[in-house]
């Protein structure tokens, strides 16, 4: 599989993925079929520890293997027998290597079994417990293995390449409960405590086994006769059932899709708190964040949460069922997941609304691609998987498969996928696997596709000019590839696109002549001859293509695409190329669709390209928009009014901060807002003074769902840049015992507000993060990152490169590491060298105390020794 191999050393002005410490990583060599895990366990909760055993069976693929290497970390290892026979065995705290007193044999199956204890575990299992600061918190264990933490919490061969069945047997505390993969086969009572037995019997790598304990409540549905449950804290049953309700639905609808009916005996879904990521996959039993309860207002713009139990139902055909055999190969679950969000979106709600997000996934890619880094989709060269995990994996994955199907047409598509999933079901599958299905079950060799935006980094970036001669009655459109510079063509991509010219019709939609050209230069012209002007040109008729469009149109054809492409996609486009124009009719023509236009994602981008015109007809257009039905458009119109910074853009936004909104989401942008407008002050400092006390009412009155609202204050005073009395509010927050959301948000919050302080200030803030920056939980360490890579001071560095240097997670260090380069980058190279001969100064200051501490002693030493 050559391609795998490849990675893109030229980044074309982008910066590399590849960080110091990358190399290439591949699956170890396989000593043989692990079959079965068996994990018996004995929980202590309150001292957040547990002991028991773990038994692996099996099947040597070789004669004469005499140790075994097995992934352990911070474990206590008690003993090791094989087939009853005590083992000796080394281990250095991150390996376990078992000495074989007999060799193995091919065909002969060998019991490994480890006894082991673990105390106070900082990755793979996680115990939460109510504390000083946080005494309402319920008492809760869960596990998180993806990529490589189940080592964490049990031994075992931890990469993807390994399947086999697994049981859990568990002793916990009545009255709580234990949930884990597969079926729960037995329980007992013992006394105070009870057991569960649970048994997966279709095979699946460790990262996929789960356990979860809590006095959850369980809320019962069900699929064809299986079990669909749902565990929450109790007291958010009807938050359960508003947040997953639709997943039978959901199961209904991708066992179609795919081909394949659900394949495990029940599907649950745990919600649980503190968790690090929004969901996770584990076969047959999905963690999810208990932030994703939906009460009923937050379920009036909230989406996210229907898209999350998606994303994660559809992992359990493309991931579970389907396992990627490396993690070079995540995007090919993680680009179906999220394709299923935008497939789930078509059918709940319509095409508009699918195209709309597809449009966001693409915008979330191209701004890493932009401004973190560009990669090629399919790499082995890292420092850690987890690094993996981004956005060219999630959403560019998911435009990938887009356009698959937009390729292969929706018939052969569907073809395609259930037979990849059909012929590689409970088996490992690499990218190669998805193209060669492609083509045994279409004929078609999508290659060329997958070279272009698979295997290397990037994506075209396309500057479409239009021009008509009327004498010779031909349209020319000249694509520029704008990615590609005038002396290098390595870049370029060679893509059939669709030009759509468009006829509007009275009373009827727009008509579309459609040519399909073939784009392969840097530049080039296309003349087609037409029977009249057309009212407007459709670049990329479907907008199926992942890339990047700037429109050089006259103003005409731009309003005429804005009211009458039949696509959303276009008409926002349009609503951009109006917005670059400027000037007062394309300030009217976008103000008269924020009002007409039928569908809400496009007025969401007419108000944003609204606040583009520095014109007062902008405000006029926008303010009508605070009215709009629809909660995203009057989220948008306020975010927008922020821009505009006049008394009339204050007052509006003051209104609704005050008298509120029926969206959690609009009320908060309306905080932000307010706060961003006064810090401009108008040469009137009371409106700083009174936005403050406005804020701080918020902050003591609001409280209320994932405290989105109050965060929207705290965001609000992170504008007022050199408000000392905004930064003590912001301050008082970032205290344990706030509640968590809130607190991240004052964390995060610091880094902003730094930019405007005075030194003394400036060195309060640095102060508090590099205390925060002491605390163990992965959220908080996020927080502090970001907040320091806002930065425009060389002090933030010496926090960050110490977080950097000490942390044991591969996301934080890295992003520690990109949040340096921008700390640099906002304070000059001058000063960042500055810091760097401080930083060795000190250093060498240190080295110089610990050199004299250690002449001293021993210099008593041989005192003593002489006495």
């Amino acid at each position: 599989m050559p391609h795998s191999y490849s990675f893109d050393q030229d980044n074309n002005g982008h910066k590399s993925f590849e960080l110091p410490g990358a190399r290439p990583h591949y699956n170890p060599d396989r000593p043989g079929q692990v079959e079965h895990i068996f994990l018996n366990l004995h929980l202590d909760i309150p001292n957040q520890s547990y002991d028991g055993t773990c038994s692996i069976r099996l099947l040597p693929i070789r004669n004469g293997i005499d140790r075994l290497i097995l992934d352990a970390v911070n474990l206590h290892i008690q003993s090791v027998f094989v087939d009853e026979v005590k083992q000796n065995f080394d281990y250095d705290g991150e390996q376990l290597v078992i000495q074989l007193s007999e060799p193995t044999q091919i065909g002969k199956r060998i019991l490994i079994a480890i006894a082991y204890s673990v105390e106070k575990p900082q990755r793979g299992i996680y115990f939460i417990q109510p504390d000083s600061h946080y005494p309402n918190k319920t008492v809760q264990v869960w596990t998180q293995g993806e990529d490589e933490d189940s080592r964490y919490w049990f031994p075992c061969f931890d990469y993807p390449g390994q399947l086999s069945t697994s049981e859990i047997r568990v002793r916990v505390s009545k009255p709580l409960v234990a949930i884990s993969n597969g079926e729960l086969i037995d329980t007992q009572e013992d006394g105070k405590d009870k057991i569960y037995h649970w048994s997966q019997q279709q095979v699946h790598p460790t990262y996929l086994m789960t356990l979860a304990v809590a006095d959850f409540a369980e809320i019962r549905d069900e699929w064809r006769g299986k079990p669909v449950t749902y565990y929450v804290e109790k007291g958010r049953e009807a938050d359960a059932k508003r947040s997953m309700g639709k997943t039978p639905r959901m199961i209904e609808f991708l066992s179609e899709k795919y081909g394949y009916a659900y394949a495990f005996p029940k599907y649950a879904q745990v919600c649980v708190s503190d968790f690090i990521f929004g969901g996770m996959e584990n076969t047959s039993t999905t963690l999810l964040t208990d932030r994703c309860l939906l009460d009923e207002r937050a379920a009036l713009d909230n989406r996210n949460t229907e898209s999350l139990v998606v994303h994660e139902l559809a992992h359990q055909w493309f991931g579970d069922l389907l396992v990627i055999k490396h993690w070079s190969h995540a995007w090919v679950k993680e680009g179906m997941a999220s394709y299923s969000e935008v497939m789930w979106t078509e059918h709940e709600y319509s095409a508009e609304e699918a195209a709309y997000y597809r449009l966001l996934e693409a915008r979330s890619y191209l701004s890493e691609d932009s401004g973190r880094y560009r990669r090629p989709m399919v790499t082995h060269v890292y420092r850690e998987a987890i690094e993996l995990y981004d956005r060219h994996t999630y959403e560019k994955g998911s435009c990938v498969y887009h356009m698959i199907r937009a390729e292969l047409g929706e018939e052969l598509f569907w073809q395609a996928m259930q037979t990849f999933v059909q012929d590689n079901a409970h088996r490992t599958v690499e990218t190669i696997d998805l193209l060669r299905a492609i083509e045994k079950a279409t004929g078609r060799n999508l290659a060329f596709l997958f070279d272009q935006y698979v295997y290397r980094g990037g994506h075209p970036d396309f500057k479409v000019a239009y021009s008509w001669d009327g004498e010779a009655k031909l349209a020319k459109v000249t694509l520029t590839q704008t990615q590609v510079s005038a002396d290098k063509h390595k870049d370029v991509f060679d893509l059939k696109i669709p030009i759509g010219f468009g006829y509007i019709q009275t009373g009827e939609p727009a008509k579309l002549q459609t040519f399909t050209v073939r784009v392969h230069e840097r530049e080039q012209s296309f003349y087609f001859p037409l029977t009249q002007k057309p009212d407007f040109i459709s670049f990329d008729v479907g907008n199926n293509w992942l890339k990047t469009v700037s429109l050089e149109y006259p103003i005409p054809e731009l309003k005429a695409q804005l009211i009458s492409d039949p696509d959303p996609i276009s008409r926002i486009y349009a609503a951009t190329g109006l917005a670059k124009k400027g000037g007062l009719e394309a300030t009217k023509a976008l103000a008269a669709s924020l009002k007409n236009e039928p569908f809400w994602g496009v007025r969401v981008e007419v108000a944003k390209q609204l606040a583009e015109i520095k014109l007062n007809q902008a405000f006029d257009g926008l303010v009508e928009g605070l009215a709009d039905k629809n909660p995203y458009v009057r989220r948008a119109v306020v975010q927008a009014l922020a821009h505009i910074k006049t008394r009339a853009s204050y007052k509006a936004v003051k209104s609704v901060v005050k008298n509120g909104d029926a969206s959690y989401y609009v009320e908060a942008a309306a905080c932000v807002a307010l706060g961003a407008i006064a810090a401009i002050n108008f040469d009137d400092k009371s409106k700083e003074e009174k936005a403050i006390k406005l804020l701080q009412s918020v902050l003591e009155e609001r409280a209320g769902w994932n405290e989105v609202v109050r965060s929207g204050a705290i965001n609000g005073l992170a504008e007022l840049k050199t408000s000392e009395a905004a930064l003590d509010l912001i301050l008082e927050y970032t205290k344990l015992g706030v509640p968590q959301p809130l607190r991240l948000s004052a964390i995060r919050a610091l880094g902003k507000v730094s930019v405007g302080q005075n030194p003394v200030n400036l060195e309060r803030i640095i102060e508090r993060l590099a205390e925060l920056a002491k605390e163990s939980f992965f959220l908080t360490l996020m927080a502090v990152v970001a907040s320091l890579g806002q930065m425009e001071t060389p002090k933030a560095i010496g926090v960050l490169r110490s977080l950097a240097d000490q942390t044991a997670d591969g996301r934080v260090r890295r992003f520690a590491e990109e949040q340096l380069t921008h700390v640099q980058k906002n304070i000059g190279a001058d000063k960042a060298l500055q810091q760097l001969r401080e930083d060795l100064d000190q250093i060498k200051q240190q080295n110089q105390e610990l050199k004299s501490r250690l002449e001293s002693l021993e210099a008593k030493s041989q005192t003593a020794k002489s006495s």
